[in-house]
C-alpha cells in the first residue's frame, strides 16, 4: 500500500487524459467507460475530474458531472482503479475528495448507480434515492444528499447524453 506522501489525489489535468483511458479500460475491461468520460469532457459536464497519483503513475479515476435533478445536483460516474492497485484505499480517497469537493462548492447532492455495500460507507442511500424517477432507478441507485433537508424529495433525475453510451 503507498504511504500518503506516495499517494496524491488532485485534479485530473489534459495531459493525464492517456493515463486516465488505460485505468478505465485495465478496471472496466472495455472501452465503453473511457469513451463516457470523453464524452462528458466533450460535452462540457465534467464538473469534478480527479486522479490519483502515485509519483508520476495514475492508479485512479473519479468523475463527478452536472445532472439535471430538482436541485443542484452532481452523478458520480465511473470510479476507477487500475486493478493491481484494488484494495489499498484509492477508490475510497477518491471518493471522499469528491464529496468533499463537491460539498465546499455548494452542491446539493450526489447521485451514483454502484454497489450499495460499497458506496454506504459513504453515506449513499437508496432509499434516498427512491422517489426519484431515473432510467437507472433501483437498488443500485443511490444518493448522497449534501444538503439538509434537501429542496426537493422527489422528481426526475436525467444524466448527460453521453451517458447513453454505455
Amino acid at each position: 500500500m503507498p504511504s500518503a506522501a506516495e499517494l496524491h489525489i488532485r485534479d485530473a489535468r489534459d495531459s493525464d487524459r492517456v493515463a486516465i483511458g488505460r485505468v478505465l479500460r485495465e478496471a472496466f475491461g472495455q472501452d465503453g467507460e473511457a469513451r463516457l468520460v470523453e464524452a462528458v469532457r466533450a460535452d462540457g459536464d465534467a464538473v469534478i475530474e480527479l486522479v490519483a497519483a502515485d509519483g508520476s503513475a495514475i492508479t485512479g479515476h473519479v468523475l463527478l458531472s452536472r445532472i439535471r435533478a430538482p436541485f443542484r445536483a452532481l452523478g458520480l460516474a465511473p470510479l476507477a482503479v487500475a486493478p493491481a492497485r484494488e484494495r489499498e484505499g484509492i477508490g475510497a480517497a477518491l471518493v471522499r475528495t469528491a464529496i468533499e469537493r463537491a460539498r465546499v462548492a455548494e452542491w446539493d447532492g450526489i447521485f451514483l448507480l454502484g454497489e450499495p455495500a460499497y458506496y454506504a460507507r459513504f453515506g449513499f442511500r437508496a432509499d434516498a434515492a427512491r422517489a426519484f424517477e431515473s432510467p437507472y432507478a433501483g437498488s443500485h441507485f443511490m444518493l448522497l444528499p449534501l444538503l439538509s433537508p434537501l429542496p426537493a424529495a422527489s422528481g426526475a433525475v436525467e444524466y448527460p447524453a453521453a451517458f447513453s453510451l454505455l
